[in-house]
């Protein structure tokens, strides 16, 4: 992806080295709220599971003598381009159906951070929340894409964050509170089954994104097919298979690696968001 020399977004919160220690105090909280969402009966790896696709992982970012991460890093960088991107995609989509677009916020942390839809982990990966409007991303997520999961490249990368987005437009459009609302009313089955097609729309909405993209010639050879693998990599099946041996469907909650790297490829190809409808055509 031809990215530098480009905007980079200021809606960035750098909090990398505030969440990475694991002093009383944050074993304390952790135990409170674990305990206590057992007791509303609520399963708390399903909080931190969030809703972006899974991970974690090992540790490239540049640190001064402090600990703390540079400002100026790379990484970063790409990052702030890349969110870039998708602000002046999503506010031209927007505008042309005569709506506002909100310019979501991106928290970049390390090892575990405070949101407004409670306490994460890194290893719960990259997830948006939707009460305060923010992407969350530990950007050692990107070291585990590769080496884990097989999926490198910048537009892999590029593909994470464009998800994550893609969630701030389903709660820009009132998709995401809906879901959140009839939850509430579903079984464990029926919520999962709702979840792949939020899911799923989001991967969409990120090959929208990469189709404007694309369409300033932004991308180089072999780009779309990064997304594509990342896609892939970080279905439903492949993760339960690779981790656990065997797949279980009902658990689903992502979609299966075909339909996420078809929903992507379908926003790609399309740029429409009426193709991207995946709560009334079959997934």
């Amino acid at each position: 992806m031809l990215w530098k020399g480009r905007r980079q977004s200021t809606n960035i919160e750098d909090v990398r080295g505030e969440g990475s220690g694991s002093g009383i105090g944050t074993i304390i909280i952790l135990v409170v709220l674990f305990f206590g969402a057992r007791a509303l009966g609520i399963d708390p790896t399903e909080i931190l599971s969030g809703s972006g696709v899974p991970g974690g992982g090992g540790a490239l970012t540049q640190s001064d003598d402090s600990g703390a991460p540079q400002a100026s890093d790379e990484r970063k960088q790409f990052v702030a381009t890349v969110l870039a991107e998708t602000e002046d995609t999503w506010s031209g989509i927007f505008k042309a159906e005569g709506l506002t677009y909100t310019d979501p916020t991106l928290v970049l942390f390390s090892g575990h951070v405070r949101s407004a839809c409670g306490l994460a982990s890194a290893a719960s990966g990259p997830f948006y929340c939707p009460n305060d409007k923010k992407l969350y991303l530990d950007m050692d997520f990107f070291d585990q894409l590769a080496q884990q999961f097989g999926a490198a490249g910048d537009f892999a990368q590029a593909y994470v964050v464009a998800h994550e987005v893609g969630h701030h437009v389903q709660n820009l459009t009132g998709i995401l509170p809906k879901f959140n609302q009839m939850r509430q009313q579903m079984s464990a089955e029926e919520a999962n089954q709702m979840s792949v097609r939020v899911e799923l729309q989001a991967d969409c909405f990120a090959g929208i994104w990469g189709h404007f993209t694309d369409q300033k010639g932004l991308l180089e050879k072999g780009d779309l097919e990064e997304a594509l693998n990342a896609a892939h990599k970080i279905g439903d099946d492949t993760l339960q298979r690779q981790t656990q041996g065997y797949v279980v469907p009902d658990s689903f909650t992502h979609g299966t690696s075909q339909q996420r790297a078809t929903w992507f490829s379908r926003g790609f190809k399309s740029g429409k968001l009426s193709d991207c409808d995946t709560f009334n055509n079959p997934i």
